[in-house]
């Protein structure tokens, strides 16, 4: 009690301090597990640890800083109404004018720029840049945001990337440095700012040049000579490469109808879907679109480049015993504090299904087992019969659910703890109950594409590739392994460097087919994700939303023509937009309790008839 008063003290210190530097009365803060964000007068900053380490607290209040100086020095108004294309020019202004509000912060308190230096480093830690090896990998938006706060700060890049911006930096500063440096002048004036570095977009052609810079036509002889010998010299002397090189960085336009689809990841105050990345070894944040439904085509051709390095694999092949014994262990440590209040709601469950499976008797009949209730009939009537009954079992179709647990980067630290933990209690409480369970988890087998990648590289780069990932499909629990066989397998989810991409469309696929082949009557795949599918190879290399409509397909397919119930489980994402039947968390911590409501509300229903899955209409695979 005494550490979370600490932790409730701190949160209204923050909370009033953010008020103050916002000049938001309203203000309420409180503390996420995922990413950080703030939507209306609601923020949530990541939770530091009961010991209060000094790094976790600075960065703690640098994130609710950064939210209160965006609040109190941005104008959405003044931003919506500059000329600026969506998509990349849109991303990049974001991320200049997020270094523009926090810098004139900084400027204010030294205090203010100590945490906001501390968030930085946070942050940049769940970005691609951290991970760039080429010019083409370096996130455009990402280094603007570190050019301009340089320049209006006076601060260094942080170390960890540094390197990556080098890559870029040369080709940025030859045909924008001068722009660059013109912010400066402007830095209190939004309207200003933003105007001035559109000339730097229109520097880097992302962006049309302004009216004022453009005296007079060109004659067209000129203009036919400089458009020919233009990318000659671009080529010759450009670190950063022709403008085809920054085309080849940004998302890829939407395709007809998706005129919406883009979005401004770096924008820290849009609400959860704009940071709803995953984390890399040292994290990413890459765009996850989340488009509504009436938005997509009918129709949808979905590829895949090579099955060759796909992998469906068991827990226990990924890890040694040894480590998987410590790995359990770990997760039984996190089991403590929360099992308690997730057993009790597993008991809830067990009684309600065990409740359906009781037995029912007919009374007053000719031959059976005696009615001992009734002898008191016979007594104070000696003509009257004897009564007997008979037990008969009431209706309780035989039922296999499958967990699938999203096994992305973003799902590091407390809601995969969360996940495991919950889905290990899932499993044991089906167990007593007669019902069969397996669990499952979807992850890549590598950052940025892996062998795929390769190979689409070393075939000449043809277009349109289709997923360009390695898969890692992970049986955590088989469904007709009994629990006691499979509970170490859980403790894998704590394994440093499994989590990485999630391609969730083919994964609903391969559960679903698992589920198709069980003998049982009545079937249940239960997703659990906390965002929609990324995968930043697959999305540079097609449509911004290529996976997503995907994802939309194979959900569409199932809930339509399958006899599988499905449902699903957002962590701080909206999944209801996706699924029929689903239900959105805010809080890791509510999700043993949203699995068990789901599943007893299923139990309670009689469930679909049984309906065979005819041959060729599966979404497409090629």
């Amino acid at each position: 009690m005494a550490e979370w008063d600490a932790l409730e003290r701190f949160r209204q210190a923050l909370e009033a301090s953010m008020r103050a530097l916002g000049r938001r009365p309203a203000w309420q803060l409180g503390y996420t597990a995922e990413q950080p964000h703030c939507q209306g007068d609601s923020a949530r900053i990541p939770q530091p640890a009961r010991t209060f380490p000094e790094d976790q607290v600075a960065e703690a209040r640098g994130w609710a800083d950064a939210f209160a100086l965006h609040r109190r020095f941005h104008d959405p108004a003044v931003a919506a109404a500059v000329a600026v294309p969506p998509g990349l020019a849109r991303e990049c202004l974001a991320a200049a004018e997020q270094a523009r509000v926090e810098a004139l912060g900084a400027a204010e308190m030294a205090g203010v720029a100590q945490n906001l230096r501390r968030m930085t480093e946070a942050r940049l830690r769940r970005d691609p840049i951290v991970r760039a090896r080429s010019a083409e990998e370096v996130p455009l938006a990402t280094a603007m945001h570190l050019l301009v706060r340089e320049r209006l700060t006076g601060e260094p890049t942080p170390a960890l990337a540094a390197g990556a911006l080098a890559l870029v930096r040369a080709g940025i500063e030859k045909r924008a440095g001068a722009h660059l440096d013109a912010l400066v002048a402007c830095a209190h004036d939004q309207r200003a700012f933003a105007e001035a570095f559109r000339q730097v977009l229109a520097d880097l052609g992302l962006a049309e040049p302004l009216a004022s810079d453009v005296d007079e036509e060109p004659e067209p002889a000129a203009a036919e000579e400089d458009a020919a010998t233009a990318p000659d010299e671009a080529d010759a002397g450009d670190p950063l490469g022709p403008e085809e090189a920054l085309a080849a960085r940004a998302e890829p336009c939407p395709e007809p109808g998706d005129a919406e689809a883009t979005a401004t990841p770096t924008e820290l105050v849009e609400g959860p879907e704009a940071h709803d990345g995953d984390e890399g070894e040292a994290g990413m944040v890459p765009w996850r679109p989340n488009l509504p439904e009436r938005r997509q085509p009918p129709d949808f051709d979905y590829r895949v480049f090579t099955h060759a390095h796909d992998e469906v694999v068991a827990a226990e092949d990924l890890c040694d015993p040894e480590e998987l014994d410590r790995l359990r262990g770990y997760l039984d440590q996190q089991l403590v504090s929360l099992q308690g209040a997730v057993t009790k709601l597993a008991n809830r469950l067990q009684r309600r299904l065990l409740a359906q499976q009781n037995r029912a008797w007919e009374f007053d009949r000719e031959e059976g087992l005696l009615d001992t209730a009734r002898l008191t009939r016979v007594v104070t009537s000696p003509e009257h019969p004897l009564s007997y009954k008979v037990e008969r079992d009431t209706e309780f179709r035989d039922t296999v659910v499958s967990l699938l647990i999203d096994n992305s980067g973003s799902m590091r630290g407390r809601p995969i703890s969360i996940a495991a933990i919950s889905a290990d209690i899932l499993a044991r409480t089906l167990e007593r109950c007669g019902v069969k369970t397996e669990i499952l988890g979807f992850t890549t087998r590598a950052w940025k594409g892996g062998q795929s990648r390769e190979d689409w590289l070393a075939a000449g780069r043809p277009p349109q590739p289709g997923r360009l990932n390695d898969l890692r499909h992970i049986v955590y629990k088989p469904a007709d392994a009994p629990w006691r066989r499979a509970r170490r397998n859980l403790g894998l989810m704590m394994r440093e460097g499994l989590l990485k991409e999630n391609i969730d469309g083919e994964a609903l696929l391969w559960a679903h087919g698992r589920l198709i082949a069980r003998p049982e009557d009545r079937r249940i795949l239960m997703v659990i994700s906390d965002g929609a599918p990324v995968d930043d190879s697959t999305l540079s290399a097609n449509s911004g939303n290529y996976l997503e409509r995907h994802l939309r397909q194979v959900i569409a397919w199932i809930e339509e023509k399958s006899p599988v119930e499905l449902i699903a489980i957002g962590i701080g994402h909206d999944v209801t937009r996706y699924y029929r039947r689903a239900v959105t968390i805010m809080d890791a911590e509510q999700l043993g309790g949203a699995m068990i409501d789901q599943l007893a509300q299923l139990f309670e229903e009689p469930g679909p008839t049984r309906r065979p899955v005819r041959a060729g209409r599966r979404p497409a695979h090629r």
